[in-house]
């Protein structure tokens, strides 16, 4: 087992993440477990199993490589302002076209409503391990082998997959989410995330980028139960479009350098 492993390390996480998180939701369903410790249990397992698959795989020095993107921070400071109002300036963009089409003023769907300090930590919680997870192991690892805008695709469809249990049982997640939209984002979030490190090789940047994708969703009236599911769905293949863009004029096939282990 030890040897396949190693051998196979990125599949089996890959293939236990989202099957883990379906335990956790089912017992959650049970009443096994429930609350705070499901909503952020998750991604502690979600990390653990992470940390076990790359000791077996790679040993000490594998779960340094992990999170060595998390230690550099020098970047340009136009990186992190990038970081910062991208999903924000998609989600204004997608309710200018709301407004366009169902002919309402634009400054009364343009109004923002930031979360309580509280769930903001959470969701820098979460933004962090998911950054760690799916970009600094997954994306990097997947990347040895296929084309980075590949590997982010398959990182963002089992990323998805990762949520879904939670989705359907409409716990731990913003309220109402339809699924086959949340694909989209996620593999959106994913190209994104591959784009970004490939440009700076800072898992600070890329933890900013994904943590203020969570935090649009709350902040402006995009999510299914602020915007409507319509809005979101558009938000959300806006994000993608755009990701392709970026994908294209950035690709981090020019850039990104592969590490030699993750």
């Amino acid at each position: 087992m030890k040897d396949f492993i190693k051998k196979y390390d990125i599949w089996v996480f890959l293939v236990l993440a989202p099957l883990f998180n379906f335990i956790m939701t089912y017992m959650n369903n049970k009443g096994i477990i429930y609350g705070f410790v499901y909503s952020h249990g998750r991604f502690y397992l979600l990390l653990g199993l992470l940390v076990f698959i790359v000791m077996i795989s790679k040993g000490v020095q594998g779960v340094k490589d992990v999170f060595k993107p998390m230690t550099k921070w020098k970047i340009n400071p136009l990186w992190y302002v990038f970081a910062l109002t991208f999903s924000l300036s998609l989600a204004a963009f997608v309710l200018l076209l709301k407004s366009y089409y169902y002919n309402i003023e634009y400054a009364s769907l343009l109004i923002f409503d930031f979360p309580p300090l509280k769930n903001s930590f959470f969701l820098l919680t979460w933004a962090f391990m998911g950054e760690v997870v799916w970009v600094s192991y997954a994306i990097r690892e997947l990347s040895k082998t296929f084309k980075p805008f590949i590997a982010s695709q398959i990182v963002g469809f089992v990323w998805a997959l990762w949520w879904v249990p939670s989705i359907i049982i409409n716990e731990g997640v913003i309220f109402d989410l339809p699924i086959w939209p949340t694909f989209m984002i996620m593999m959106g979030a994913a190209g994104m995330c591959a784009v970004v490190y490939a440009q700076t090789k800072s898992g600070v940047c890329v933890w900013v980028l994904q943590w203020m994708l969570n935090m649009s969703l709350l902040i402006l009236p995009v999510a299914p139960t602020t915007g409507g599911v319509p809005t979101y769905e558009v938000f959300t293949a806006v994000y993608f479009v755009v990701m392709l863009v970026f994908m294209y004029f950035l690709n981090p096939i020019k850039t990104m350098k592969v590490e030699e282990s993750v």
